[in-house]
């Protein structure tokens, strides 16, 4: 699962690749490109940096492994924190924007991609009272001869492993996903990603970290917001 803490690469990728190509993962393509007959991850359907057989592995529940990394090795993932696995999963395999976060040394990995607080929130009520048995998925696990994961320690709740969602949100995959301070610039693996990471990568491109780049950019996302959110209530009263 996620296993991108192997066959690690120097990084060779060029900022273009970066912006309109995919991770170098055992699973992505060179470049996102659509995938109309996913079984899963059907966010990314449009412009995809995996292909629709790899989806297959998340199409039933429970999901037993995906590629060779078992998820039920502390029993089965009930179905809300299965669901959310899978977003985070998707997100890694398929999602053509998640390069803009390359890891910096190594071009199979991901580093700091903002996800909202609210998300990591419910990720965490979702698992808490599942088990499990490495606090960071990428390095606490034993690989077996067969590249197979195995638990090094007892399995706990994740309500004992992680204090909270940020905690979880912020060690399961070590540095990989960050809590973002915006409740607006920050992913939550759903439509409304689409303009969360049109006002990220405009922050990005204006190469500014300034404050009133940022303040900029977190204004104008979230009345984008607003107004997304009041149309959706006026459609939502004419349908009653």
């Amino acid at each position: 699962m996620l296993r991108f803490a192997v066959a690690l690469f120097a990084v060779i990728t060029s900022s273009t690749c970066q912006k309109h190509g995919c991770l170098e993962g055992d699973t992505h393509k060179l470049k996102p490109s659509p995938e109309p007959n996913m079984h899963e991850c059907t966010l990314y359907s449009k412009s995809s940096c995996c292909y629709a057989d790899f989806t297959e592995q998340l199409a039933h529940s429970p999901v037993i492994k995906v590629r060779n990394s078992y998820w039920n090795r502390c029993g089965q993932l009930s179905k809300p924190c299965e669901d959310f696995t899978k977003k985070i999963e998707c997100f890694y395999r398929c999602s053509p924007h998640a390069a803009h976060w390359i890891h910096p040394n190594y071009t199979a990995a991901i580093q700091s991609v903002p996800l909202c607080q609210s998300f990591c929130d419910d990720w965490y009520e979702a698992c808490k009272d599942d088990s499990i048995c490495a606090h960071n998925w990428l390095t606490d696990w034993e690989w077996d001869e067969s590249g197979e994961n195995r638990c090094k320690s007892k399995c706990i709740p994740y309500s004992e492993m992680y204090t909270n969602g940020t905690d979880m949100c912020q060690s399961m995959w070590g540095e990989s996903f960050k809590v973002s301070e915006s409740s607006c610039l920050c992913l939550q693996m759903n439509k409304k990603d689409m303009m969360a990471i049109k006002y990220l990568l405009s922050e990005s491109s204006e190469e500014s970290s300034s404050s009133s780049s940022s303040s900029s950019e977190e204004h104008a996302c979230q009345k984008k917001l607003l107004k997304s959110e009041k149309l959706k209530g006026e459609e939502g009263e004419q349908t009653r």
